[in-house]
């Protein structure tokens, strides 16, 4: 065959390449994903900067429904040429939604986004795959949806471009959703930058916009058979191979499939290089026996390894205003430039755009749909004059931008300055999920005055939010080469990081930026975590990263805006920080994937005397893990404490309620009760503490401007007076009211007995309309301003909203009588769903030898002990007291992500000496629930057990002198109903047969 061509006929041809586009997109999903995909327009950048120079004249329509009702009603009005689903469908579960859709449209392709890793299995493993085409794994990076789209458009023209263009090829072979969804935006970014690189500079822009379609398309395969076809197919045009060790091959997964393919092809093509990209060392030697590059999939640098591939073995977006004749005039890359440069650009170069609806094209693009409608029914022939029409233009853009839709997230600009504005937005990247989750509640607010309207005697806000979005996290990485770190692997210490973050060159533009927004706001500021994996569904990183107060007080600007450098540098630390690098490690995150937003909040709060502090925080959850009594787990539940949130975030005692039923409080069932579970403490900012910078290189973990103040210590405030009772010891009472004649006992009855403030029924409502939005159940952190002196409203400020990570329960398990009477632990508390079947090990604290005064020793014989797993990364069960991962030492174990990693199953066990409330209040449990870990709760009911003699029995492969490990030769047996919250632990081995496991040490506390 003839692969020769002239230049100006392959010009010719290039416009005719990419010709099977995808124009119109139906996205089935909860309105908390589409409102990802349009507020932050991450998706729609992408788009406008690289469709115009890869394959599309125009970029692809979105139109999202939150219902299979209303994607039918969609679908039979319009065609469109690819649907994707997520699972959070309002009325139908996904698989059965693709079924029914392939009834009716059978060529129709269905791709499914999952939120969480943990599904995989469960969706690929159903009896009916045909009805879903492809899966990928959604974790809210845009980069996906866009390799999404062009990984469906290469295969519908793959055919045609390489035997008309000579259009190269790069097959991909992976079985796995995870990792394809991980690496082809990897692969398609490189792509571009690298194809825009050789591009040749003698053509003109037009001609290199064409020529650009020619991008090497890319094609996966999940099997031996698939890759094999695909190489014979289009074996002339083959650039590279990208291929993994393990993966199907005649029906059976094969270890060996991906030598094989890579050393049978290597031998018919010598010169083509390959690439083998796996998780399995072992196949770096079978990679260099074919030969090819191997990558490790868990590098921490494994996008600059691929960028590396790229430019070393294969060689390797802005609207753009054109006159009529096709010469540029200008470009802009977001809405901000286009009102900037409209008054500037030539009449005819606006009517030329309007004739060709590319504004409304462009509009679309970036997810700008309301603005993009409101454009398109309009002509240029309804317009007088073409200064009439730029007017309009102007006009429709500063409205949208600059905030007369409500709730909407408005660019910082330092010039124009606007102290009012409630939520501000500095750099071109992500919000993060945290903030997102906040804009996302703002904007819905403000378009639903639902809630408003229901509490009009009290104020319902967000506080005022400043977002330094992801783009200034990067630049302060790259600039200072900081990712360096990670190479460092197990022996980079959180001193190490913070010592390298505090000494690093921060951004001038960003620093100036700051000193604008600090010249202008003088309250205290929340300087908060915002990641791109933070709150994110099923996988939240809740809690792992740093907040710092800052009293924002000192007459000095400079010295102000140093502490606040100095608190966004810490928080940026707290990225490679290794609680947070082992929970990426534990949901198959890299820590390199991630991105920091940081959040500049006003701090809700009153100032006493010298310390300041709202007079409640707390988190309400839409579902309740642990009902009791009459209570139901779609009623949800609520844990309130006086003073900043810390303590609640933390475990720490707070007071836990369901707010349809807030005077149904099981903690305060009698008055030694209330004595012994009622908050002691409370957190507040120092008002006149600011600390050096040595401080955080010596104590990364302790914020010096938080103080830790005794309730006693503190009746002069009024607010403790207005939220306490008071204990008379006379009388053994406790009488609701505040006295000086007893003991101050927290409370919080005039609230929720006398509902002097209506907590309870706000907390309703806003779960309620959170888990509307957000299409899954919702966790809520608020603080609460009470003004003794009813001087103000009440104020109720939402700062933080996130999606809580619940289990599936739509599978089946049974859990007999036998299974009863074989179980060592049996629970009727219990979270989870499924069969667990390949745990052989069991880590538990001796109760005979548990000490309350030792959970601190305790946590560090459990991180060496859990250590023993990382090379193998099988999963083991952790029994003991109390809460685990409360920051109260006397409440549990406290557990942080590093010392518990490897956990499959972890049961907390009520003793004589703890007996704390199940900990479903803490950023821990959150994070707990939503990586599919079984929770597993042995109260001290008449049902519950855990037979300690039955454990006592077994031989020990590793003691310390609080816990035993014990490695069970034929493994363990557990199973969890998430519909009746039970579940039962057996051996399936006999009792007598312990099997140790080899060359353990024996390990000690102090290590």
């Amino acid at each position: 065959m003839d692969t020769s061509f002239n230049q100006e006929s392959g010009i010719k041809i290039y416009h005719e390449l990419m010709a099977n586009k995808v124009g119109d997109i139906l996205l089935v999903s909860s309105p908390y994903d589409a409102f990802i995909m349009e507020e932050e327009g991450r998706l729609s950048n992408r788009i406008i900067h690289e469709y115009k120079g890869l394959n599309l004249s125009r970029p692809p329509r979105l139109t999202w429904v939150s219902s299979a009702t209303d994607a039918f009603e969609r679908l039979e009005k319009k065609n469109f040429d690819l649907i994707l689903a997520m699972p959070s469908l309002d009325g139908m579960d996904v698989q059965t939604f693709g079924e029914k859709v392939k009834q009716q449209y059978a060529d129709l392709p269905f791709f499914m986004l999952l939120h969480n890793t943990c599904d995989i299995s469960q969706y690929l493993c159903m009896e009916n795959k045909t009805a879903i085409d492809r899966t990928y794994v959604w974790g809210g990076n845009a980069d996906l949806l866009l390799a999404i789209i062009k990984n469906f458009e290469d295969e519908k023209n793959v055919a045609f471009d390489t035997k008309n263009a000579n259009v190269r090829v790069i097959i991909m072979v992976e079985d796995s959703p995870y990792h394809y969804s991980s690496i082809l935006p990897v692969i398609y970014k490189q792509i571009v930058l690298q194809t825009q690189s050789v591009i040749d500079e003698s053509i003109n822009e037009e001609h290199r916009l064409l020529k650009m379609r020619g991008r090497p398309k890319v094609l996966l395969a999940q099997t031996y058979e698939e890759a094999l076809s695909l190489y014979e197919t289009y074996k002339p045009y083959v650039l590279s191979i990208f291929s993994d060790m393990r993966f199907p091959r005649n029906g059976t997964m094969d270890e060996n499939a991906g030598f094989d393919l890579l050393r049978r092809i290597k031998k018919d093509v010598p010169d083509l290089p390959l690439l083998v990209i796996s998780t399995e060392e072992r196949s770096r030697d079978l990679a260099y026996r074919i030969p090819a590059v191997f990558i490790n999939k868990n590098s921490a640098n494994l996008n600059d390894r691929i960028k590396t591939f790229f430019v070393g073995c294969l060689g390797f977006g802005a609207f753009v205003f054109r006159l009529p004749t096709g010469d540029e005039v200008a470009r802009a890359s977001d809405l901000r430039a286009i009102e900037k440069l409209l008054p500037e650009i030539p009449d005819e170069s606006i009517v030329f755009h309007a004739k060709n609806n590319d504004f409304s094209r462009w509009l679309l693009a970036r997810s700008e749909i309301s603005l993009a409608l409101s454009l398109k029914p309009y002509t240029v022939d309804d317009f007088p004059d073409p200064k009439t029409l730029k007017r309009f233009l102007i006009d429709s853009i500063r409205a949208r931008r600059r905030g007369t839709r409500q709730g909407q997230v408005i660019e910082f600009d330092s010039r124009k300055f606007d102290s009012d504005t409630g939520f501000m937005k500095i750099g071109n990247g992500s919000l993060g999920g945290k903030a997102r989750g906040l804009a996302f509640m703002a904007s819905q607010i403000k378009q639903d005055d639902e809630l408003i309207e229901k509490f009009p005697d009290v104020d319902i806000h967000i506080p005022q939010t400043f977002v330094i979005a992801t783009d200034g996290f990067k630049m302060f990485i790259e600039d200072n080469n900081l990712a360096k770190l990670l190479e460092s692997g197990q022996d980079l210490t959180d001193e190490m990081v913070v010592k390298a973050f505090i000494q690093a060159q921060f951004p001038d533009w960003l620093k100036n930026n700051l000193k604008v927004y600090l010249e202008h706001v003088n309250y205290p500021i929340a300087v908060r975590s915002s990641s791109l994996f933070e709150d994110a569904h099923y996988q939240p990183f809740a809690g792992l990263y740093k907040t710092y107060m800052l009293p924002n007080s000192d007459d000095r600007l400079d010295m102000r805006l140093d502490r606040l450098i100095m608190a966004v540098k810490l928080v940026y630390a707290s990225t490679y920080m290794k609680a947070p690098r082992a929970y990426a490690q534990s949901t198959m995150h890299r820590t390199e994937d991630e991105e920091m937003a940081v959040i500049l909040q006003e701090l809700t709060g009153i100032r006493h005397d010298n310390y300041f502090y709202p007079s409640i925080a707390g988190v309400a959850q839409s579902y309740n893990f642990y009902p009791i009594a009459h209570l139901k787990a779609d009623e949800g539940i609520a844990y309130i404490a006086m003073g900043l949130g810390k303590i609640v975030m933390e475990g720490g005692k707070t007071l836990r309620f369901c707010p349809r039923y807030p005077q149904f409080l099981p903690q305060f069932s009698m008055v030694e009760d209330i004595l012994e579970n009622s908050q002691k403490y409370f957190y507040a900012l120092k008002m006149d503490v600011f600390p050096p910078k040595n401080h955080f290189l010596s104590n990364p973990a302790e914020d010096p401007t938080l103080a830790h103040l005794e309730l006693m210590d503190a009746v002069d405030h009024p607010i403790v007076r207005q939220l306490c009772s008071t204990f008379h010891v006379q009388d053994n009472r406790i009488r609701d009211v505040y006295s000086d004649k007893g003991y101050p006992v927290l409370t919080f009855a005039g609230i929720l007995k006398y509902n002097s403030f209506p907590l309870a029924q706000i907390l309703a409502e806003v779960t309620r309309i959170g888990s509307r939005w957000m299409g899954s159940s919702v966790e809520v952190e608020f603080a609460v301003n009470l003004h003794a002196d009813g001087s103000r409203k009440p104020e109720f400020s939402l700062l933080q909203i996130r999606p809580m990570g619940r289990y599936k329960q739509n599978l089946k398990v049974r859990i007999t009588p036998e299974d009863q009477e074989k179980a060592f632990c049996y629970s009727v508390h219990s979270l989870g769903n499924g069969e667990y079947k390949n745990i052989h090990d069991l880590i538990y604290v001796d109760p005979d030898h548990f000490d309350p005064a030792k959970t601190v020793e305790i946590a560090r014989e459990i991180n060496k002990l859990n250590a023993l797993f990382n090379e193998s990364q099988k999963k083991y069960v952790l029994i003991g007291p109390g809460r685990w991962g409360s920051s109260d030492r006397w409440l549990g174990i406290p557990v942080a992500w590093n010392d518990i990693s490897n956990v499959g199953v972890m049961v907390e066990a009520t003793i004589e000496s703890i007996k704390a409330d199940p900990s479903q209040g803490s950023h821990f449990f959150q994070n707990i629930t939503s990586l599919g870990i079984a929770y597993i709760t042995v109260s001290d009911n008449t049902e519950d057990f855990i037979d300690y003699q039955f454990l006592g029995r077994q031989a020990g492969t590793t003691v310390t002198p609080h816990l035993k490990h014990i490695h069970f030769k034929d493994g363990l047996y557990i199973r969890v109903d998430g519909k009746t919250s039970r579940a039962a632990l057996m051996p399936r081995e006999p009792a007598s047969e312990p099997v140790p496991m080899p060359d353990v040490p024996k390990i000690d506390s102090a290590g």
